[in-house]
């Protein structure tokens, strides 16, 4: 038995507004799935960020984002661990001992300032006028920097220099050391970013 005319015309159009339909159920459907993600807003409010940093090797930096400043994870080598302790007289708060609770969490409050000797975590952000410092982890003299340099950061903007831990030289124009973030972690390879109490 075959179609007649009007039978054809009358599958097209169930066939167009079924699809019609689908599209619109799918435009619907868009912004209720997305609202189940963290907005913008909730993410620069503070979302903590998970990190992992398994492929992170010695000597490397990682930079990621956390209420919308850099956060550097560093893996320091042994030799720039080593430089740290011989530092402390060229420093302006060795101890991180000003304003601590802004800018160290106790368990950072250490030679390092970390958790983990070898795993560095500070906001990439001079305390001077807020620029981000570049790494200037190589040894030695170098343009701006002293012939004595033993590694870490440099501010472009006004010359203050930080050690591998963040910690800010003397007579420089940045008043403190480098923000050690809130943070903890999750297994040996992952880190939680703006977070550091268990539940």
């Amino acid at each position: 038995m075959s179609d007649s005319p009007v039978d054809s015309g009358k599958r097209t159009w169930l066939i167009a507004s079924g699809c019609a339909s689908a599209v619109g159920v799918g435009f619907t459907a868009v912004p209720f799935v997305s609202s189940f993600q963290p907005s913008e807003r909730a993410r620069a409010a503070g979302a903590a960020v998970e990190v992992d940093i398994s492929a992170l090797k010695s000597g490397e930096k990682l930079t990621v984002e956390w209420r919308g400043k850099p956060v550097w994870i560093v893996r320091r080598t042994p030799e720039q661990l080593a430089t740290l302790p011989k530092l402390d007289g060229q420093l302006a708060d060795p101890k991180s001992q000003r304003n601590p609770d802004a800018l160290t969490p106790e368990y950072a409050r250490n030679e390092g300032r970390s958790i983990k000797p070898e795993v560095l975590v500070v906001v990439g952000i001079c305390s001077h006028l807020g620029c981000s410092p570049s790494d200037k982890f190589q040894p030695g003299a170098q343009p701006s920097l002293p012939d004595d340099w033993a590694g870490g950061f440099l501010c472009p903007c006004h010359g203050s220099t930080f050690d591998m831990a963040g910690r800010v030289f003397k007579n420089k124009p940045a008043p403190d050391n480098l923000e050690v973030p809130p943070h903890m972690y999750l297994s040996d390879s992952r880190l939680l970013i703006g977070e550091d109490k268990k539940a």
